[in-house]
């Protein structure tokens, strides 16, 4: 019967989330404060029932329920518990519903955070989050039934998909769930907004730590994923710009546009039409993100559904939401007003530059994505947009992008002076000219590699010197450790943001320039040098996993005839999908990776072996932890909690004069 449970409780959160998406919102224009107070007990019924539903799945995964069809196709008997729970969001339907529970979370989520709201505000925001609810509850209940009964019942699974096998798999759709969906928030606030024509500072403070959180999950999820993608596929490299990836990329590009336009709404006035713009954008990339990966449009791991129907019905559902709210924004968006002025030379005006290129840039990314498919379904012909297109158009974007985030924060608020501003940099300017010529002396064949380097040491000096300027006007007497406390976590995020975007600059530019990759055809016994090291195919032995057996091939890393490390990278066949995988030899280090992984035998004792030596590639990784660490201090800001903390304390104080009198 747990299946039939989950199932009744898609259809009560069904129920649920209409009854939250369209009465609150009615009763916030009709002044009903009976259907307003409808909102938070629908939102959390809906996410105690989603959750029933989520746990009734991952219980018939655990439990070898082979009489679900879902499970039978994505489980096993011989799979190990974890990846049986892992498998709950392994294929279509559960990741499906892995979108709606990660939905109904962070609608609980702004149910019980926004107690300090207006009651019309948060009617308004849940209900726009039940809407969507409603779409994607009748998506799965419709077309993509997890639940859905196979009779008689399988007598084993079809196994998970062997690429889902590995840690990273288990974390990175969750992380990746939780930045796709938490834009919903930051899309619901700018809706809501607009209904009630209240644009002003106060909603830019109420959406901004939602619109960060969000932000961090999804720069983690796509850490995870290329993370995932170097280790685990065999080839080395960390992004492909894969219509996959892409479809994470471009919400995160518009995501970091919208932070810092909140930014600008928030302490300016300025910029709400684009903020609200923004935030729709972003949450309307997510959703064409969700059609590209599940509608069967794509040949990728990820892309499970190969039903027309379930694109159909995307297709519908994204033109109904991206439709409707640039419907609501050109009806709205003209009486909202400009907000505060500014000069042509001002912080705001950076942020506008910066805001502007990182759009353009998702839209190069979004054109390189689509473009192939429209060709396609046109009859027009087969083309693949790959990395040259991607590095040619986007990369030329970045280059004022990071040169503009190191200048921003010097840049005065409302009106600033590009004397004072020259001033004030040209200290770190010359640092880093002097820096460009040493590198470029010993650097001289590789002047990428030097412009990078230099790039990222602009930031890095900038960064610091931002700080050292801050705390140097601190008040006088003040002890240093007092001045570092004094400093808002907003603005301690925004240079470690800075900073790990250097610290990434770094690893892209060192690893793309500096690599050196050999593939090679190796009998057991014969050495070959890549990078200064030597590795020796030592050996070679059978491996038995119990859902797969395969080769590890053991090979011996020496330099200058000192041993640095043992690699054992193994070629794996699981057995019941009959599918082969590679598990890559790594050793980590600061400044490189050595890395090896098994091709194919080509005949007995001989393989195809590729040989890496990638200098920096782990400061790729490091740069996406400190960036998402940034996002993190930027949203536990003291004035996002201290809001909480004073309403908490005003209703304290009205429940002590109710017992008084």
């Amino acid at each position: 019967m747990i299946p039939e449970i989950g199932n009744f409780a898609l259809m009560l959160a069904l129920c649920l989330a209409l009854v939250q998406g369209i009465m609150p919102i009615i009763g916030s224009f009709r002044g009903d404060q009976r259907w307003i107070a409808l909102a938070r007990p629908a939102a959390n019924g809906q996410f105690v029932f989603v959750t029933i539903a989520f746990a009734c799945l991952v219980a018939s995964f655990v439990n070898n329920d082979f009489s679900v069809a879902y499970v039978a196709q994505n489980s096993n008997s011989a799979l190990p518990i974890y990846y049986r729970v892992s498998a709950t969001w392994g294929g279509h339907e559960g990741s499906l519903l892995l979108w709606v529970q990660t939905l109904v979370l962070w609608t609980f989520a702004v149910s019980l955070f926004s107690r300090q709201l207006p009651d019309e505000t948060v009617a308004r925001v849940l209900g726009v989050m039940g809407l969507v609810s409603v779409g994607f509850l009748c998506f799965m209940l419709f077309t993509s039934n997890p639940f859905d009964r196979l009779l008689p019942a399988a007598a084993n699974g079809q196994d998970l998909n062997p690429l889902l096998q590995d840690f990273g798999m288990i974390i990175h759709p969750p992380l990746l769930y939780m930045g796709y969906v938490g834009f919903s928030v930051a899309f619901s606030f700018a809706l809501a907004a607009l209904m009630g024509g209240q644009l002003d500072a106060a909603w830019a403070r109420w959406s901004r730590p939602w619109t960060l959180v969000a932000w961090m999950f999804l720069t983690l999820g796509i850490f995870m994923g290329s993370f995932w993608a170097y280790y685990e596929l065999g080839w080395g490299g960390w992004w492909f710009w894969d219509a996959v990836e892409n479809a994470s990329f471009m919400p995160w590009l518009v995501g970091t546009a919208l932070i810092h336009s909140l930014a600008v709404t928030e302490k300016r006035g300025s910029f709400k039409n684009w903020t609200v713009l923004l935030a729709i954008i972003a949450f309307s990339l997510s959703l064409i993100g969700t059609f590209l990966v599940r509608s069967g449009v794509l040949t990728s791991v990820h892309a499970f559904a190969t039903d027309p129907r379930r694109g159909l019905f995307i297709l519908m559902f994204l033109a109904v939401v991206i439709g409707g709210s640039l419907t609501l924004f050109a009806w709205r968006a003209p009486k909202v007003g400009l907000g505060g002025r500014f000069a042509l030379f001002s912080r705001e005006s950076m942020l506008l530059v910066n805001n502007v290129l990182l759009l353009a840039a998702a839209g190069t990314v979004l054109l390189g994505t689509l473009y192939p498919l429209f060709l396609d379904a046109f009859n027009l012909g087969k083309i693949s947009v790959g990395p040259p297109y991607f590095e040619a158009v986007f990369v030329p974007l970045m280059i004022p992008v990071l040169l503009l985030l190191a200048v921003g924060p010097f840049v005065r608020w409302k009106e600033s002076s590009v004397a004072d501003l020259l001033h004030r940099l040209r200290l770190i300017a010359l640092a880093t000219l002097l820096f460009a010529v040493a590198a470029g002396l010993l650097l001289s064949s590789s002047p990428m590699v030097v412009f990078g380097v230099t790039l990222a040491v602009w930031i890095f000096l900038a960064t610091g010197s931002n700080l050292l300027e801050r705390l140097r006007h601190a008040p006088a007497g003040t002890a240093i450790w007092q001045r570092v406390r004094s400093q808002p976590r907003s603005y301690w995020g925004m240079l470690v943001a800075h900073a790990g975007i250097g610290v990434f600059v770094v690893g892209v530019t060192l690893v793309k320039g500096l690599e050196v990759s050999n593939d090679v055809t190796m009998r057991v016994g014969e050495t070959t040098s890549v990078g200064g090291y030597d590795f020796k195919f030592a050996g070679l032995k059978p491996i038995n996993g119990g859902n797969f057996t395969g080769s590890q091939g053991v090979f011996e890393v020496t330099r200058d005839g000192n041993k640095v490390v043992t690699l054992t990278p193994e070629k794996r066949l699981f057995t019941v999908r009959n599918m082969p995988m590679t598990e890559a030899g790594i050793d980590r280090g600061f400044t490189r990776d050595l890395y090896v992984s098994l091709g194919e035998p080509i005949s007995a004792g001989v393989w195809v072996v590729r040989v890496q030596h990638k200098p920096f590639v782990a400061w790729i990784w490091a740069g996406c932890l400190i960036i998402a660490f940034g996002g993190f201090l930027a949203a536990s800001d003291r004035r996002y909690r201290m809001a909480s903390r004073q309403k908490k304390l005003a209703a304290a104080r009205a429940h002590g004069a109710v017992v008084t009198s």
